[in-house]
């Protein structure tokens, strides 16, 4: 059978429903009944990007991160590692708004026409999923397409997002002279666990680090990492794991006994629900910031939190006066380049190596001065969505971005891995830092931003350093903020510019935001539309936490002026 006769039999199985779609930030998400002819033709569209890129082995991961369970999503990942290349997202979005089974075959051929695309080369693709009750169905879709398209494939089943980004690039750098690892789950912990037990030789870490994995697919996977980890009387760390619930799908991202006694009273609405049920998690920590019920933590005590992926950490604690902080993405930036630039000059590495951070609009603006003025170091601020921060890291030979959502890693440039790697210590202290250092290249997962790898960061830097989080947090105050998720009729109203920080449209909205802020002392604020969800995000900034909460609830009001009803 022809390959075109192929697809089209393959495509009926899976209708388009009568809506638009449109690959973001983090691919398609949405809720998971409306993705079956999504996922199917996102399957076609890496089975013909890999065709382009002569058979490397292109990923495609099915999640939707911190949504609630009963969403999903899909997004593709690129040869390297890393997210697919922005040029190709167009054609993501075509395939997916293809209103016919015909429509669609005739896209697929304009585009292996238009790019060249031979049809008979090899195609390869590798896939996984995280533990949402959809994931099996979506993933029959996703096979189907690729069958249809005579594509060599590999099912890992369950796995965290970075993962997968892991093993896409172990797969397509294979043999060469960038080999990234060996190509399975195992060797991914292998991989991690060796660089961590190295990091850790002239460090100890002191008590318990409480992890909630939000019910996700992290719960497991942080479970089968600890197996090869040394542990705390072995030099490694003492890592409690809580929130790993995944037997049932629909306690993702939730704190399961509250939203059980939520569902059963007749009197909340679907607001109420999504505000009170939504009680684990890093987003959950980072929005509301407070700790989950179930962490039960004490004064002091070291917790993190991962998303429903684990491609997000953010660490917190309850200070001796009960009241609660957090550590966020800002703070782990800060705390990693802080790090690596003292690596540096204890290795002789410094005159080497140049360090720099970059962060979106949602950095707090306390941690962008820290870093310039105290750190003294390079500052990009680029829009949100790791493909910006990644790209604009590679500029630095040790390139440091996170999100202030917790999402983030560290990149070294080939010049820097090979400065590292060839550079001959004139003492002991010199050769210490510099076994650190090249440990921790290891370490990070370079790939994407990665929370079990995130969090083995911040453990090893807080044992070298012998610091409580309480000393972590005192190196500078955040400015009191407040992130808001506003619902409204259309997001796609609200376009942006200066890296997302001022709104062009509509029209007049940035003037009325600007006319607020003035009204508060160090006030920031600002709105962008979510390249996730049916929202608008504001964040806001003041000199104290009832002025900022006051900001953001008036810059949200605005926002629903300008925006429209929820549908």
């Amino acid at each position: 059978m022809a390959l075109e006769q192929q697809i089209l039999e393959a495509s009926k199985k899976h209708p388009k429903p009568a809506r638009l779609f449109t690959y973001g930030t983090a691919g398609f998400r949405m809720k998971a009944e409306l993705l079956p002819s999504v996922v199917f033709r996102v399957g076609l569209l890496a089975s013909a990007r890999s065709r382009k890129l002569n058979g490397q082995s292109i990923g495609v991961m099915i999640t939707a991160s911190h949504n609630p369970p009963e969403d999903n999503g899909v997004k593709l990942v690129d040869p390297y590692g890393d997210m697919l290349e922005a040029s190709w997202e167009p054609y993501a979005t075509t395939f997916a708004n293809a209103k016919t089974d015909e429509e669609l075959a005739e896209e697929f051929e304009r585009l292996h026409t238009n790019l060249k695309i031979n049809t008979s080369a090899p195609s390869r693709v590798i896939f996984a999923r995280d533990t949402r009750a959809s994931g099996p169905t979506l993933v029959d879709c996703l096979v189907d397409a690729l069958k249809a398209t005579n594509t060599e494939y590999v099912d890992y089943n369950e796995l965290t997002t970075p993962q997968l980004h892991y093993l896409v690039r172990c797969t397509n750098t294979k043999g060469t002279q960038y080999e990234y690892g060996e190509i399975s789950e195992t060797g991914y912990y292998e991989k991690l666990s060796t660089a961590f037990k190295q990091s850790m030789k002239n460090a100890k870490s002191k008590g318990t680090v409480t992890v909630d994995c939000a019910n996700g697919v992290g719960g497991p996977k942080l479970r089968e990492l600890i197996k090869y980890l040394p542990s705390q009387a072995e030099g490694g760390v003492d890592i409690k794991v809580v929130n790993e619930d995944v037997d049932k799908p629909d306690n993702l991202n939730y704190q399961v006994l509250l939203r059980k006694l939520i569902l059963s009273s007749p009197t909340r609405d679907s607001s109420e629900l999504n505000y009170y049920g939504w009680q684990c998690g890093a987003d959950f920590v980072k929005t509301q910031q407070r700790a989950p019920p179930s962490s039960k933590a004490a004064p002091g005590d070291r917790c993190a939190s991962l998303d429903g992926d684990a491609d997000r950490i953010v660490y917190y604690f309850v200070d001796n006066d009960l009241q609660f902080r957090l550590l966020d993405g800002d703070r782990i930036a800060t705390l990693a380049a802080a790090f690596l630039g003292e690596l540096g000059e204890k290795s002789g590495l410094a005159s080497k190596l140049s360090i720099g951070v970059v962060q979106t609009a949602y950095a707090n603006g306390s941690s962008t001065k820290f870093i310039a003025e105290n750190l003294k170091l390079p500052i990009q601020c680029t829009p949100t969505g790791v493909k910006h921060l990644h790209h604009a890291a590679q500029r630095f030979d040790i390139g440091v971005y996170f999100e202030a959502n917790g999402h983030g890693t560290v990149l070294f440039s080939a010049a820097a891995q090979k400065a590292i790697a060839t550079h001959e210590p004139q003492s002991p202290s010199q050769a210490d830092a510099l076994a650190t250092l090249t440990a921790l290249t290891d370490l990070i997962n370079q790939t994407v931003g990665d929370a079990l790898s995130d969090l083995l960061l911040v453990e090893v830097i807080l044992a070298h350093k012998t610091w409580e989080l309480s000393n972590w947090a005192s190196t500078y105050t955040d400015y009191p903020n407040r992130l808001i998720r506003v619902e409204v009729g259309d997001r796609y109203v609200f376009k942006t510019e200066d890296a997302e920080r001022r709104l062009t449209e509509p029209k007049q909205a940035q003037a009325r935001i600007d006319e607020l802020v003035g009204k508060y002392t160090k006030g920031r604020s600002f709105a962008r539309a979510s390249g996730t969800e049916d929202a608008v995000r504001v964040y806001a900034e003041a000199a104290t936490r009832a002025e900022a909460d006051d900001l953001a609830q008036k810059v949200a009001t605005v926002v629903k002026q300008f925006g429209g009803t929820a549908k």
